[in-house]
């Protein structure tokens, strides 16, 4: 059972799911040769994918090809469906950074054939989490410095208000589809830069003012 902590309050989530949106940074979707989406790219991964800043991403011997996406992340503190946009801050506890490690090999094959991206995205450890900040100590969500680097080189450099999709409108969306729940927390996606890690690999990631991740690939 992984759970989300929000450790000024010293209070515990249960995480159910892990919801997250593809391709919401404009430039991320020119360096992947893709489509700007004129809606959220909506994925799931399952919590047994998670572990913490701290521990270790296991690459994949079935995979030739990982890479990192540095995320801001959502946690749910309250159920809601149907959220509307105006509302949507309310349903949010807290933020933290997130990574997203993608099998980019697997996932490049799968979109050609046009199957489902879920072995490059599920993989045990390919959801790396740090605590959460609570909400009332992040004036916008929408507006903060995202940043990783590889073995001390700056990687990502990017800002949430560049997301295509902001914070509440993804909120919005995923609430018309289905309930989120407490505990749910959501991955809003990585801006450009993306790139291959290999063994041995030390990796960063921070969101300014919010949280940050150390983890090692081995």
């Amino acid at each position: 059972m992984r759970q989300a902590y929000i450790k000024s309050q010293n209070k515990k989530y249960t995480i159910g799911k892990v919801v997250c949106v593809g391709k919401n940074y404009l430039e991320h979707a020119k360096e992947l040769g893709d489509v700007v989406p004129e809606k959220p790219v909506v994925f799931l991964k399952p919590s047994s994918s998670i572990i913490y800043s701290g521990e270790k991403i296991i690459y994949p011997e079935f995979s030739k090809s990982l890479h990192y996406e540095a995320e801001l992340v959502l946690l749910i503190g309250k159920t809601g469906k149907s959220i509307s946009k105006e509302n949507a801050l309310d349903y949010i506890a807290g933020y933290t950074c997130g990574l997203d490690m993608t099998l980019r090999d697997w996932q490049s094959d799968a979109k050609k054939k046009g199957h489902p991206w879920t072995i490059s995205k599920c993989f045990d450890t390919s959801t790396v989490l740090d605590d959460f900040i609570e909400k009332e100590k992040v004036s916008n969500p929408n507006k903060l410095d995202i940043k990783l680097w590889v073995n001390g080189e700056l990687k990502q450099d990017d800002n949430t208000s560049n997301m295509i999709f902001s914070a509440e409108e993804i909120i919005e969306y995923l609430s018309g589809f289905f309930t989120l729940e407490e505990g749910d927390i959501v991955f809003t996606g990585t801006p450009k830069g993306v790139g291959e890690v290999f063994r041995g690999d030390k990796l960063k990631a921070s969101i300014h003012g919010v949280a940050s991740i150390d983890a090692e690939v081995v």
